[in-house]
C-alpha cells in the first residue's frame, strides 16, 4: 500500500471513530446534533398530508370566545355547560382538556356566603335558608363534578422538569398510574423523571374521569418539539399523556403494558430489548426513555378548529362532532400555549396533542429503535471508504461522487421514513463532507511538496473572487430579527394630493426637500431612527438599533417638535408661493419585530406588528379628531 493512501486510511479511521463515539455517547458533538435536527424537519416537512383529520377535532378558546364570555379564565359552569353540550347535544366520543383544573380558583361567591354564616348580623333562619339555596346555586366545582360524572373525559396536568428554591413540589393531586411499581420490576429504561407536579383538584379525580400531563420536557437543543414522552416517572410509577390518557379513553381504556423481546428463552427487560408499549392491540414505537416522534399531519390548521362560544351556542352542525375525539385548548392572545415545531414556528400546543393523538390511533409514530445505532454505525464505515476512495480522484469527479452519495443517502432516509423508521443520516454525511475535505486537503499538501505551481493549477478550478472571500472568511448576511418594546411614529402631509397637483415636478420636488430635512433632523436629534420615507409620509421608531430606555419621551419629544419646527417654515413656504403645510403625528408603543428584512437580493431594517400598524392608525385619526399629534396609551404609561 502507498504512503499516500496509509495516510487517508488513517486520517478516515480516526474521524469514523471521533462520529462512532458521538453516537454511541449521546450525542456529543453540538453541530452534528444540529444538523441531524434540520435533516429530520426536512423530512417530516416533505411527508406531510395536509389533510384535515376526520377523526379528532379542537374546540378553541379564541378570540371570539373571550370577547362573547369574558376574558379567561371562565366559571366553572361554563366548562360544565361545555361537557354537557358535547355528550348530549353532540354525541362525542372523548373529551380532553388542555389547560389546568388544579386550583379551586379566585374569590368565589361560596366564600362570600361563608363568611355571611359567620357574621352575627345577618344571624336568621330565613336568610340562612336562602344563603344555603344559593350555596348549592353557586357551587361551581360541584356543577362541573356532575357534568363529568360517567363521561369520557381526561383532564390535564403539568410535570416539572425541576424545583426553584422554595418551590413545592406538590400541588393539588395526581390520577392513578398507567404503570404501578409492581409492573415495573426488573425494568431497565431511562425513564423521563419528574420533580414535582401540578395536579387536579381531588374533587374532579372521579370514577371514569382521568387525567394526563400536558407538560413536555423533551423539546431539543434548539427549543423545537419533535418528539413527546408517553409515560413519565414519579416517585417510582410511571403516569400517561394526555395524548396517550385521550387515545385510551377514545378505545374503552384499553390496558397498557411494555413490551420487550425474548433473549433465547429469557425476558430481557432492558432499553436493547425494548420493543415498544402495547396498547390494547396496538403496538406503539417508543425510545428506552418512552417517548415517541410526533406524527405532524401538516403545518397547524391541519384539524378542524370550532370556536368555544359557537358549540356554546349551538352553531356548529352535529356532524362535526359526532363520534369524533374533540380537544379544548386555547390560542387567543395572553393564553400562551405555542410551541416552535419542525412544521411552524409557532404551533398551538393543543395541536401538538391532536397530532400525537392522530397518529397513535392511525398507527403512524415513526420509530427510532437502539439497533439503528448499530446500523448507523456500519454506515459510518461504509462512508468512510467510498469518501477515501472518492477523494483519490480529480475534484470534479469527486464532488460528482460526494453529490451523488448524500443525494442516495437522502433517499435512503426518505424511504426508511415511509417504511416508519426514523433513520439518522446527518453523522454520515457530516462525516463524508469532512472527511473528503481532509483528504483532499492531504492530496493537495502533498502535491504542493511536489510542484510548485499549484496553486495556479487550483486556481483554475476556484474563480478568484470566491476564494479571496474565503480567504477573509466572509459570510452571507441573515435576516434573523429580534422583537423588543420600542416606539413607533408616522406622520403625514394632509391633502397632499392637491398640494402635489398644482406644482411642477422640480418644485415639488424643492418643497419636499425642505419640508423632510428639518422633520429628519429633528428624528435624528431624538435619537431615532428613519425607516422609510413613503411620498409626503415619513416612518421612524426609537429603541433599536441601540437601545433607548427613554424611546417613548424621546419620540413624543420629536413628534411636538416637528410641528414648531412647520410652523417655522410657513414663512419660509409662504414667501416661495407655496402651500402652508400641515401635517399630522401618530405615535405607539408596544412589542416590534425589528430587523433586516427582505429578501437575498434587497434588505431593509424595518419594524413589523400590530404595534406598528396601530401607529400608523393613530396617525390616520388625526384628520378625524383635527388634532396634530396622537399618542396611544401605552405610549403614555411608558
Amino acid at each position: 500500500m502507498s504512503k499516500g493512501w496509509t495516510s487517508r486510511l488513517w486520517v478516515a479511521v480516526a474521524l469514523t471513530a471521533a462520529v462512532v463515539g458521538h453516537v454511541w455517547g449521546g450525542r456529543l458533538i453540538p453541530g452534528l446534533a444540529m444538523l441531524e435536527h434540520a435533516l429530520y424537519d426536512a423530512r417530516v416537512r416533505a411527508s406531510l398530508l395536509n389533510t384535515p383529520s376526520e377523526r379528532v377535532v379542537i374546540v378553541d378558546v379564541d378570540e371570539a370566545s373571550m370577547q362573547a364570555l369574558g376574558r379567561w379564565p371562565w366559571p366553572r359552569t361554563r366548562i360544565a355547560e361545555l361537557v354537557n353540550i358535547l355528550f348530549e347535544n353532540y354525541g362525542i366520543r372523548a373529551l380532553g382538556f388542555d389547560f389546568l383544573l388544579s386550583s379551586a380558583g379566585a374569590k368565589s361567591a361560596l366564600e362570600v356566603l361563608a363568611e355571611l354564616d359567620q357574621d352575627p348580623r345577618f344571624d336568621s333562619p330565613e336568610l340562612s335558608a336562602a344563603l344555603e339555596e344559593k350555596r348549592v346555586e353557586w357551587n361551581h366545582n360541584a356543577l362541573l363534578v356532575e357534568s363529568l360524572a360517567g363521561r369520557n373525559v381526561v383532564l390535564g396536568y403539568v410535570f416539572k422538569d425541576f424545583l426553584a428554591a422554595g418551590e413545592p413540589a406538590a400541588t393539588a393531586s395526581l390520577p392513578e398510574p398507567a404503570l404501578a411499581q409492581d409492573a415495573l420490576v426488573e425494568v431497565d429504561l431511562r425513564f423521563v423523571e419528574a420533580a414535582g407536579y401540578i395536579g387536579v383538584l381531588d374533587d374532579f379525580l372521579q370514577p371514569g374521569v382521568r387525567a394526563g400531563f400536558v407538560s413536555n420536557p423533551s423539546a431539543d437543543s434548539d427549543g423545537r418539539i419533535r418528539r413527546q414522552p408517553l409515560l413519565m416517572e414519579f416517585e417510582g410509577q410511571l403516569y400517561e399523556s394526555f395524548a396517550l390518557a385521550v387515545v385510551r379513553a377514545a378505545l374503552g381504556f384499553a390496558p397498557l403494558e411494555l413490551v420487550f423481546a425474548q433473549q433465547g428463552s429469557k425476558l430481557v427487560r432492558d432499553s436493547r430489548h425494548f420493543e415498544g408499549l402495547r396498547l390494547g392491540e396496538r403496538l406503539l414505537p417508543l425510545d428506552e426513555r418512552l417517548t415517541a416522534l410526533i406524527p405532524f399531519r401538516g403545518r397547524m390548521g391541519s384539524f378542524h378548529y370550532y370556536s368555544f362560544v359557537e358549540v356554546i351556542r349551538g352553531e356548529v352542525p352535529i356532524e362535526a362532532l359526532f363520534d369524533k375525539i374533540v380537544l379544548v385548548g386555547t390560542t387567543a392572545a395572553g393564553l400562551p400555549d405555542m410551541h416552535s415545531t419542525p412544521v411552524g414556528s409557532r404551533f398551538a400546543g393543543v395541536e401538538v396533542h391532536a397530532n400525537m393523538i392522530e397518529g397513535m390511533l392511525e398507527g403512524t409514530l415513526k420509530a427510532s429503535p437502539l439497533y439503528l445505532r448499530g446500523v448507523e454505525t456500519l454506515g459510518l464505515i461504509l462512508v468512510a471508504l467510498f469518501v477515501t476512495g472518492a477523494s483519490m480522484l480529480i475534484l470534479p469527479l469527486g464532488v460528482m461522487l460526494l453529490l451523488g452519495g448524500g443525494i442516495g443517502l437522502y433517499q435512503l432516509s426518505m424511504y426508511a421514513w415511509q417504511q416508519g423508521l426514523d433513520l439518522p443520516i446527518a453523522n454520515a454525511m457530516a462525516l463524508g463532507i469532512l472527511l473528503f475535505s481532509i483528504q483532499f486537503l492531504i492530496g493537495f499538501a502533498r502535491e504542493a511538496r511536489r510542484r510548485a505551481d499549484l496553486a495556479k493549477v487550483f486556481g483554475q478550478y476556484i474563480p478568484s473572487d470566491v476564494a479571496k472571500g474565503l480567504n477573509r472568511g466572509a459570510v452571507r448576511p441573515t435576516l434573523e430579527g429580534q422583537s423588543r418594546e420600542m416606539t413607533v411614529l408616522f406622520t403625514d402631509v394632509r391633502g397632499f394630493t392637491s398640494i402635489a397637483e398644482g406644482l411642477e415636478p422640480q418644485e415639488l420636488t424643492r418643497l419636499m426637500n425642505e419640508f423632510l430635512t428639518p422633520i429628519t433632523r429633528v428624528i435624528q436629534q431624538y435619537r431615532g431612527t428613519i425607516d422609510k420615507y413613503m411620498g409626503d409620509a415619513v416612518m421612524a421608531f426609537w429603541g433599536a438599533p441601540l437601545a433607548d430606555p427613554k424611546h417613548a419621551q424621546n419620540a413624543v419629544a420629536a413628534g411636538l417638535k416637528m410641528n414648531r419646527e412647520l410652523a417655522k417654515l410657513a414663512t419660509v413656504f409662504q414667501a416661495k408661493g407655496w402651500p402652508v403645510l400641515q401635517i399630522g403625528v401618530g405615535i405607539n408603543t408596544g412589542t416590534m419585530h425589528v430587523g433586516n428584512m427582505g429578501s437575498e437580493f434587497r434588505v431593509a431594517y424595518t419594524v413589523l406588528g400590530d404595534a406598528v400598524n396601530l401607529g400608523s392608525r393613530l396617525e390616520g385619526l388625526t384628520k378625524q379628531y383635527g388634532v396634530q399629534l396622537i399618542v396611544s396609551e401605552s405610549t403614555m404609561r411608558a
